[in-house]
């Protein structure tokens, strides 16, 4: 069964206020910024993802709202810290989704790239802030299964 799997990475954060956690800290002005771009973006291609799930981390929810707007998300909070081994777990248990996006961070998303696309975990050359990768993916989500079909910074 073919199906694509869509990683936005969230866009530029602040750095942390003594005292704040890392998960709590928001988007820059210019991750806002990248973020609508990165909406921009996904809006011109297909069709919206049919599920979307998203870390709980301020600065990643906070991207898809920018990026999308009100699109109906679920927070995922094993995205948040997540290995690219978790990260294919997660997308297997959602193998229904025709089209699944995730919003997250590196490393686990440039690992996840580098692993999809080539089999081989470290052959990655990175996700930037707000950067997008989609994949096609025939069957599980294992080492070399996806087919990078767009990737995109701002």
């Amino acid at each position: 069964m073919k199906r694509e799997v869509i990683l936005l990475r969230h866009a530029h954060a602040e750095g942390p206020n003594p005292g704040q956690g890392d998960a709590d800290r928001p988007l820059s002005a210019r991750g806002i910024d990248e973020a609508k771009a990165a909406g921009r973006w996904l809006r011109g291609q297909t069709v919206l993802p049919a599920l979307v799930l998203c870390s709980p981390a301020l600065r990643a929810r906070q991207t898809l709202q920018h990026a999308l707007g009100d699109v109906a998300a679920t927070s995922e909070p094993r995205i948040y810290e997540a290995s690219a081994g978790e990260l294919i777990a997660l997308i297997d248990d959602h193998v229904d989704a025709a089209r699944l996006l995730l919003v997250g961070h590196n490393p686990g998303f440039e690992t996840l790239v580098a692993l999809l696309a080539t089999g081989q975990s470290g052959d990655f050359r990175g996700v930037p802030p707000a950067g997008i990768a989609w994949f096609e993916i025939d069957g599980t989500a294992e080492p070399g299964a996806g087919r990078l079909e767009a990737f995109w910074s701002p």
